[in-house]
């Protein structure tokens, strides 16, 4: 198995809304979707996200079974090239209906970020990593340990 992400698939309980926070709210554009079911983006790293409703996801996954298995802990991060850009984006996802997890400040790992809740309680993070790069792209690079 190759060491990537493809997708990350949110569970939503208004899919209407979230599409409104998405679109509306952080001027995202819509890849794919089968109407009422499941939106996608194509994020610019290669990466796509997508919204299905909650219900939906639970069955399509099994998580209602008896086995003990749901939904666990989640964040989504969303890395910037500077202190600057973290503050800017946490600004536009509060005025998109955001609630504000943790503002952004300085953090002791030697970065800045703060988190934020999207309108189904999805926690994303915003950070500034000095010692991770951003290709034009926005593709991530972790460094090669020393």
């Amino acid at each position: 198995m190759d060491q990537r992400v493809s997708l990350i698939t949110l569970g939503v309980a208004d899919l209407d809304r979230s599409r409104r926070f998405y679109e509306d709210g952080l001027g995202w554009k819509v890849s794919e979707m089968v109407e009422g079911q499941v939106v996608f983006y194509q994020l610019s790293n290669g990466l796509a996200l997508g919204l299905f409703g909650r219900e939906d996801l639970i069955k399509d996954g099994q998580f209602d079974d008896d086995t003990g298995a749901r939904f666990a802990g989640l964040t989504i991060a969303y890395n910037t090239r500077d202190e600057a850009e973290v503050d800017a984006v946490m600004a536009e996802a509060k005025k998109a209906g955001a609630v504000i997890q943790k503002p952004a400040e300085k953090v002791f790992w030697g970065g800045y970020s703060g988190y934020f809740r999207d309108p189904d309680g999805h926690a994303w993070e915003v950070a500034y990593n000095p010692f991770w790069e951003l290709d034009a792209n926005g593709n991530l690079t972790i460094p090669e340990p020393v």
